[in-house]
């Protein structure tokens, strides 16, 4: 039926593929805030009012993150900047979480819409704070963008995992965006009293310090999931002789 669509008929091929059903997917979200996190969301989402619509809350919270990118680079110049991150990480999380809850409780889904544009702002995004970590003197440039790297390579394995085994998984070993969201914050809020530490017999940088602890988590996630699902896959699709 493609291959004559795609010969005779383009317009019916075109209609199939927008009226073609985005497969059912098993969101896993195993965070330790998640049960407390859900419960704000649906409260926020009742409560929202009818003119502010998912795409306003997707758009506030790439705003958000691009601001606390922005907000990181001045911080070199005034430390002060740090707290403004912190107000931007707050209104990230409100337009980032509360996008998808609000579209499931007005039954206003778009699921590949929303799959694709979710997922594409995370990662403009991701590209501006890390961007913003590694000009604000506060971090080595190579520790940033190795943690961007990790990010690109999670996230790569979370779509792919989607693909292939039906699982949407939203957090990793009980971390997800909003656990990164606390401890980033936390981290701000230390740089004020204390932006270098006694580690390992030396003096580094706070946030070298828990970059490159991060950085080694993140890649131990890669590597883990990575092997899980493709140990999974293989049991599943056995070649009988």
């Amino acid at each position: 039926m493609t291959e004559f669509c795609e010969q005779v008929n383009p317009p019916v091929l075109l209609e199939m593929r927008r009226m073609r059903p985005f497969p059912e997917m098993h969101r896993m979200q195993e965070s330790w805030v998640a049960a407390a996190e859900k419960r704000a969301l649906l409260w926020l989402a009742a409560h929202t009012p009818r003119w502010i619509g998912p795409d306003h809350l997707t758009v506030l919270g790439l705003a958000a993150q691009i601001g606390a990118g922005i907000c990181y680079a001045l911080a070199a110049r005034n430390q002060n900047a740090l707290l403004a991150v912190i107000a931007c990480l707050a209104l990230n999380w409100l337009g980032d979480s509360l996008d998808g809850t609000l579209a499931r409780a007005r039954q206003q889904l778009r699921p590949r819409y929303g799959f694709y544009v979710d997922h594409m702002v995370d990662s403009f995004g991701a590209l501006a704070l890390m961007s913003g970590l590694a000009l604000s003197g506060y971090m080595h440039p190579w520790i940033a963008i190795g943690l961007l790297v990790a990010f690109l390579m999670l996230s790569i394995q979370s779509y792919l995992a989607t693909h292939a085994l039906g699982e949407f998984r939203l957090s990793f070993w009980r971390f997800g965006p909003t656990e990164l969201r606390i401890l980033l914050a936390t981290g701000n809020l230390a740089l004020l009293w204390k932006p270098q530490v006694h580690f390992l017999g030396g003096h580094y940088k706070l946030f070298d310090v828990g970059g490159a602890i991060g950085l080694a988590g993140m890649a131990l996630m890669v590597v883990f999931f990575t092997a899980q699902n493709t140990v999974r896959l293989y049991c599943e699709e056995r070649i009988m002789k």
